[in-house]
């Protein structure tokens, strides 16, 4: 992984990962670029079995978003929908991906198909991975408050991370290592324990500002080719997914069995199956 800074919107530094050598001028143009994005607490080393394998033949840049991993998180934020979408912007433009291929995970779906219908110029293909366009509601944030309390931090030790996100969470239904081993990914030892690399304060605000609106109305101005994934027992239900495939002009759709909401990280394989054929036939138009 190689690391190149970016200035996202009023100047914040953000981390952008690369998942091989940068191609060297002049080779930009024919080298297809892809940016992934994760969702709300997450990272971009999330993406880095998917990255791995899109390096082979692309340019696969993960960003880490304003207030995750390594990139700013400013304490008086902002963290509304538009400086995500103004950094996303941004990471293209300054590092040469355009036409880019979008792929985002959850909140970070969100990001790319609103970016996708702003800057239609910048982006030649979509895939969103587990993300609802319908409004969630008040009930659902005052949720995630109470959840983020529930956290018994600082942890002692990564296994309880591991343990806790996996199986103790009030929010597993069952035993789920691949979902302990994702939120260990998100921790930092400090000197009591081990603590979120985020301020949950800030992840809330950030939730915040889509939580209560629905989507369909920038789903339906996304003009590029547009891939709809879910987990079969993820957040975005069959119905929901498949009216997205309807509403996008160029909406295809897919689902991954044995993966909750956490598709790319429960099942890479299969995640791949899904997503690479569409891939192939974006780049080869």
């Amino acid at each position: 992984m190689v690391r190149i800074d970016v200035t996202g919107a009023g100047g914040v530094r953000l981390a952008a990962w690369e998942f091989a050598d940068p191609p060297k001028t002049g080779e930009v143009e024919r080298v297809p670029g892809m940016l992934l994005l994760h969702g709300l607490m997450g990272r971009a080393s999330h993406w880095a079995s998917s990255a791995r394998w899109l390096a082979e033949r692309h340019r696969a840049v993960a960003l880490d978003q304003r207030g995750h991993g390594r990139s700013d998180k400013p304490a008086e934020g902002p963290y509304t929908r538009e400086v995500y979408v103004e950094d996303a912007e941004a990471a293209i433009v300054q590092l040469g991906l355009a036409p880019v291929v979008l792929i985002g995970h959850a909140m970070g779906a969100l990001t790319a198909w609103q970016l996708a219908a702003r800057r239609p110029d910048l982006v030649r293909g979509l895939v969103i991975c587990d993300m609802r366009a319908s409004a969630l509601g008040t009930a659902s944030q005052r949720e995630w408050e109470s959840w983020f309390k529930a956290w018994p931090v600082p942890f002692a030790t990564l296994a309880d991370v591991r343990k806790w996100f996996g199986e103790d969470d009030p929010w597993v239904e069952r035993p789920n290592p691949s979902r302990g081993e994702f939120y260990a990914e998100v921790m930092a030892e400090s000197a009591d324990g081990w603590r979120p690399v985020f301020e949950p304060e800030q992840m809330l605000r950030t939730r915040e500002t889509w939580v209560y609106d629905a989507h369909w109305e920038e789903l339906a101005q996304v003009e590029c080719p547009a891939l709809v994934v879910r987990g079969l027992d993820g957040e975005l239900g069959r119905a929901e997914a498949q009216e997205m495939v309807r509403v996008l002009p160029k909406g295809e759709y897919a689902e991954v069995a044995d993966a909750g909401h956490l598709v790319h990280y429960d099942q890479p394989e299969a995640w791949r199956a899904a997503v690479e054929p569409f891939l192939n036939r974006v780049l080869a138009e």
